[in-house]
Parts: structure tokens; C-alpha cells; sequence
């Protein structure tokens, strides 16, 4: 009778539940964000982690936003090629600002919006060089841009989906600035109304680190409720 009732009693002890699994990476993003509002931590010691020689590591932050500057190529000018690129870090300190020299040569250099003339191609960076140097920065991280595709596509890279962040396509800012959520915004009016700025103004064509700087900070206004989203349903790599 006693080993019945031990029986019973071993049938009925709860079982500790599995932590959910979510997405491990949305969770640390998660938790370096928090302690980065607590404040710095504790630097490492010297040599704990990095190579030790070669080039510098990329920066260790967790997010970075994108633009890029396109001229025309090929036939009538109408094929994009990448002749500026800028990246900036969370908080909005430029990581990369260069002119970048396509491969072909440039029949239209669309000043009117890339800003981009003759005389800059003059000390541009091969595409090549560029990339390899631009990629090195993305890889691992956060990237943030407005139809940030484009931006990719000049690069001839594809970044993962899960650490992507497309300000173009977020219901949540379309919604805190009185659009409609499934509409894509331009930059230039999300940040009128969520930033209270005007940005892309004058002739002079637009700014690829100011563009690069106002999309980072439309991203920080729904950070935590994007981020908290995305660990609900986080998306495939």
C-alpha cells in the first residue's frame, strides 16, 4: 500500500518546463541592448579575443544602418551601380563613408539625387575593394536600411533575413506617423513626421550618412516593440 502511495505521489510532481526556444539571436540582441542602457561593461582584458594581427575586427555593436548612392550604367544609363556607400553605427557615428568606382563606366551620374559627380569617381575605390571592405562590416550583425533590397542588390550580397531591418516595411512607423501599414513610406516623410526633420533638401542631391543616420534613429523609435515582435515571430535564415 505505502509503495501505491509513493506511486501516486511520484506521478503527480510537476515536471520543471522547457524555456521557450524562440530565436537565440533576437535574444541576446535583446539583452546587449539592455545592458548597454545600463551602461558600459567592464572593458577585457588585452588579447581575450580577436586575431591578435592582420586587420581590425569590425565593430562589435549590435546594429548598423546602410545607404547607398547609385549612378547609371550600361545602355541609356539605366542599369544601378553603386558609386557611394555609407554605414553608420547605433549610434550614429560614421563606420564607412566612401565613393565607390563601378566596374562599367558611368553614362549618368543622377547628381539630382545621389549627389554624385564626375569629379568624385576621381579617387573612388574599386567596386571590388569596396565590397569586400563593406561586407566585412555587415557580416554578423543587425543591418538597418529603407528599402534596404536596393542597397544589397548594388553590393551583389544577400544579408540574412533574420538580421535584417527594413524601415519601408515596418507596419509599426507607418502607424506611429499616421500611415497606412501596409503603404511604403518614403524616408524623407517618415522622418518629417516621426523626427521632426527635413532631410534630402536642395539640389545638391541626397546625403547617403545623413540618410544612413535618420534611418537609424525611425529604427530606435520602435526598437523594443519591433524586436519583441520578431521574437513572437522570428523570421527563417
Amino acid at each position: 500500500m505505502s509503495d501505491l502511495i509513493l506511486n501516486v505521489h511520484a506521478a503527480h510532481v510537476a515536471r520543471p518546463r522547457a524555456a521557450p526556444r524562440g530565436n537565440r539571436k533576437h535574444r541576446r540582441f535583446l539583452q546587449r541592448r539592455r545592458a548597454e542602457r545600463r551602461g558600459p561593461a567592464p572593458a577585457r582584458a588585452k588579447g581575450s579575443g580577436g586575431s591578435g594581427s592582420g586587420p581590425a575586427a569590425p565593430p562589435s555593436g549590435p546594429a548598423v544602418a546602410i545607404d547607398c548612392e547609385m549612378v547609371g550604367t550600361g545602355p541609356g544609363g539605366r542599369r544601378s551601380a553603386l558609386a557611394r556607400c555609407s554605414i553608420v553605427g547605433y549610434g550614429g557615428d560614421v563606420l564607412y563613408d566612401r565613393y565607390v568606382r563601378p566596374a562599367a563606366p558611368v553614362v549618368d551620374y543622377r547628381t539630382r539625387w545621389s549627389g554624385i559627380r564626375r569629379h568624385h569617381m576621381a579617387g573612388a575605390v574599386p567596386f571590388g575593394a569596396a565590397r569586400k571592405e563593406i561586407l566585412r562590416l555587415l557580416a554578423g550583425k543587425v543591418v538597418v536600411g529603407h528599402a534596404v533590397h536596393n542597397d544589397f542588390k548594388a553590393l551583389k550580397y544577400f544579408h540574412p533575413e533574420a538580421l535584417t531591418r527594413d524601415t519601408s516595411k515596418m507596419p509599426l512607423l507607418n502607424r506611429k506617423g499616421g500611415f497606412p501599414e501596409n503603404a511604403t513610406v518614403s524616408l524623407k516623410r517618415l522622418a518629417k513626421e516621426l523626427l521632426h526633420k527635413d532631410i534630402q533638401v536642395g539640389k545638391s542631391g541626397h546625403s547617403s550618412v545623413e540618410d544612413a543616420r535618420t534611418t537609424m534613429e525611425l529604427y530606435k523609435v520602435v526598437e523594443v516593440e519591433w524586436e519583441q515582435q520578431l521574437l513572437l515571430t522570428p523570421k527563417q535564415e
